[in-house]
């Protein structure tokens, strides 16, 4: 039965195309908004802050400051509302979480970027 669900899932996340990234890093999200009956891509761009590692239940956090305030996402890896994932720039950062980023605001939630 495990072995059915396991063939199943590879099924589904090999047909998509997903960049490596880890927390830290900057990357924008093409996520799949439905309007009425128009449908269009609108981009989230942020630092991924946390990321969960479960085969086709993968989730990744996303925060973005918009007009002084602190917008998190969490967006499922392999949604079929998740159009692509593009990385913009590595961050150089030795956690796996960074939650902290929550209570930082301005030039303390900066994150240098990861280099060679």
């Amino acid at each position: 039965m495990t072995d059915i669900i396991a063939q199943l899932e590879a099924e589904q996340m090999g047909n998509k195309a997903v960049p490596e990234f880890s927390p830290g890093d900057t990357v924008v999200v093409q996520v799949k908004v439905k309007e009425g009956d128009r449908e269009r891509l609108q981009a989230f761009e942020g630092i991924v802050i946390a990321k969960r590692n479960r085969g086709l239940n993968s989730a990744f956090t996303v925060r973005k400051i918009s007009n002084g305030e602190g917008v998190e996402r969490v967006f499922q890896t392999y949604s079929p509302l998740v159009s692509s994932i593009e990385l913009k720039r590595r961050g150089k950062v030795r956690r796996a979480k960074l939650y902290y980023l929550r209570d930082l605001s301005g030039k303390a939630a900066r994150i240098k970027e990861k280099l060679g």
